[in-house]
């Protein structure tokens, strides 16, 4: 189920990392065609092949059976993402819905509803594998209930998201200026990024726990064993509540919390009724550990190393893309807009990063971790045998083979063979400690490696002129290959330009223009030079209206606009400005606050 975690990520990201197109690939009633027609066919087989596998029930060993039934299940939530990736890249919807006046205003009710569209594609898979899953492994529970419990255990990690866009959505309507700017900061999008990650992380159980419909362990022996250990511990925690997880079938526990004031102890029916007394305690003692331990806070502290990670990394991703220039050539021909090939090669490497980050370092940590808390019975208690118990319990209850490999748990047979060495040589539970100890070392040396690389590669002098050198070298080379190329002129012309070599981002420009002068993007990035450069004797206002206007002729788009109007402004012609400004503003989806702020500019010079 913890997989399901980082499907909804990967979802959240591939939307997330998308800019609309422009010009999209289909007509709306093209895309809601093949949007209906896709969805239907992801349906049609995701039925049949585990109705397939119902049938094999009975006449197939039980082993192949599961790992047929994971395989599957795997296998077509790796489906629905890739269908997922198909709207929004391939049938470009978010450039049909961003224009509404309620996304425009509210954008994160737009991501809501493409992310509640994954949902429904995960939730036909569950509602397709509920006959097998039940058969298989005798749960008797409603395919409602099954298919709910898999959405409501998984949708609760886009919780920080979910809160951190939509206080930025309402920062954004309000009327003052000041958060706007400070939001659109660098420094300030971190600041309010970490300031919320943390308020969430503290204050989240409490909406998870409703969210999962949990309600307080009523009075009696179980809750009064829960207590008295949380006591004999010295733990502190907000409630003791029954976990209905797919009805509270399952064998299982749970803490989360990271301050004891919001801090809540889950457990199941099926744990209360299949486990005695000593087993519970030693269920809850494992659950204590992770406290103890700080597991929860270390979680924390991983989310933060992979935007460190991401952070640093974003920059090789941008030498790839530029790398790989050459081929943008054959992408024009087969007529697919290289802004969408860029986008869907930075949000490949970006779910990439993160899959590799969690599936593997993440998960390491989370299974070490679960070691330790499995340990921490020693703590508390002479002997680990009732977990071991618990553990065979659970594997004969689920149905599952103990040694199912589990990327986030060792799997049943190494943590209770891991245990009964723990019980001859307690030595095993320090080399335990040692080793989470050591790696945590190893994680955070390499993290700060890795971030100070980033800020070197980002901001560092070295890192500014080993990209400049990088950009600017490997467009030379492709221009001595292919010197009538005007787009590699048009990218040498940007590189300039970053680097604020506005001389010579101009001649680029101009002989990008004398091998295709029907190049919007270049005539606009020309025009913005002649009309704003630095350089006074690099201006010519008359020259880049002459320009801009060509490039409105050939694109409407926001920036282009604005572009014309800043033309225009510079000449005096501040009426068309003014114009130009509110037009580039009613089209713009994104950066609205630079628009109206031009504007604003226009109108106070034409009071003057």
């Amino acid at each position: 189920m913890f997989g399901n975690f980082l499907y909804f990520i990967v979802a959240l990201l591939i939307y997330a990392t998308y800019q609309p197109s422009e010009a999209p690939q289909f007509s709306l009633i093209q895309a809601m065609v093949l949007f209906l027609l896709l969805g239907f066919f992801f349906w049609l087989t995701t039925h049949l092949q585990f109705q397939r596998l119902l049938r094999a029930i009975g006449f197939t060993e039980f082993r192949r059976l599961d790992q047929r039934f994971n395989t599957l299940l795997t296998r077509h939530s790796i489906l629905a993402i890739g269908l997922f990736a198909v709207n929004i890249y391939g049938l470009n919807l978010t450039s049909f819905t961003s224009s509404l006046p309620l996304f425009a205003r509210l954008p994160t009710l737009e991501a809501l509803v493409f992310i509640a569209l994954f949902v429904a594609y995960l939730a036909s898979v569950w509602w397709a594998a509920h006959a097998p899953y039940q058969r298989l492994y005798h749960h008797r529970i409603p395919r409602w209930n099954y298919v709910a419990s898999n959405i409501s255990f998984s949708a609760p990690v886009l919780l920080p998201w979910l809160i951190l866009s939509l206080v930025a959505d309402l920062i954004n309507l309000l009327p003052f200026q000041t958060p706007k700017r400070l939001l659109a900061s660098p420094l300030g999008e971190t600041g309010y990024f970490l300031f919320f990650l943390v308020i969430v992380a503290i204050l989240g159980p409490v909406l998870i726990q409703r969210f999962w419909r949990c309600r307080p362990l009523p009075q009696g022996p179980a809750r009064d064993r829960i207590e008295a250990l949380c006591r004999r511990a010295d733990l502190s925690y907000n409630n003791i509540l029954s976990w209905p997880l797919f009805g509270g079938r399952m064998i299982t526990a749970g803490v989360m919390g990271l301050v004891g004031r919001f801090r809540y102890i889950l457990v199941t029916d099926a744990l209360l009724q299949l486990l005695n007394a000593a087993e519970i305690d030693a269920v809850i003692a494992h659950e204590i550990g992770h406290i103890k331990r700080r597991h929860l806070l270390y979680y924390l502290f991983f989310f933060l190393g992979y935007m460190v990670v991401a952070y640093a990394t974003l920059d090789l991703v941008i030498y790839f893309i530029i790398f790989i220039e050459p081929v943008y050539r054959f992408i024009r021909e087969v007529g697919i807009d290289q802004a969408t090939i860029s986008t869907m090669l930075l949000s490949l490497f970006i779910i990439v990063n993160f899959l590799v980050y969690f599936r593997y370092i993440f998960g390491y940590f989370m299974r070490n971790f679960e070691r330790q808390a499995d340990c921490y019975v020693y703590t508390l208690f002479e002997s680990a045998k009732p977990l071991i118990a618990t553990f065979h319990k659970i594997s004969a209850s689920s149905g599952q083979p103990p040694d199912k490999p589990n990327w986030h748990h060792f799997s049943i047979r190494e943590r209770v063979d891991y245990l009964e060495r723990c019980e001859t040589d307690r030595r095993w539970i320090r080399r335990q400690d040692i080793k989470v100890r050591r790696s945590l070392l190893v994680f955070l040396t390499g993290l700060l490696l890795v971030g100070a690389f980033g800020y070197q590669l980002s901001f560092g002098e070295a890192g500014q002129k080993l990209s400049a050198r990088f950009f600017e070298s490997l467009i030379l080379k492709e221009i001595e290959k292919s010197p009538n190329d005007a787009g590699l002129y048009s990218v040498l012309g940007d590189i300039y330009t970053n680097r604020g070599a506005h001389a010579k981002a101009i001649d680029a420009y101009e002989r990008s223009l004398n091998l295709d002068g029907q190049q919007a993007n270049v005539l606009n990035n020309l025009a913005w030079l002649l009309a704003t450069s630095e350089e006074e004797m690099l201006r010519d206002p008359p020259y880049a209206l002459e320009l801009a206007l060509a490039a409105a002729q050939l694109d409407q788009a926001p920036h282009i606009l604005d572009t014309l109007a800043e033309c225009y402004y510079i000449n005096g012609r501040i009426p068309e400005a003014i114009r130009t400004g509110q037009e580039a503003l009613a089209r713009a989806e994104r950066n609205r606050t630079y628009y109206q702020q031009q504007v604003e500019k226009f109108e106070a010079a034409k009071g003057d």
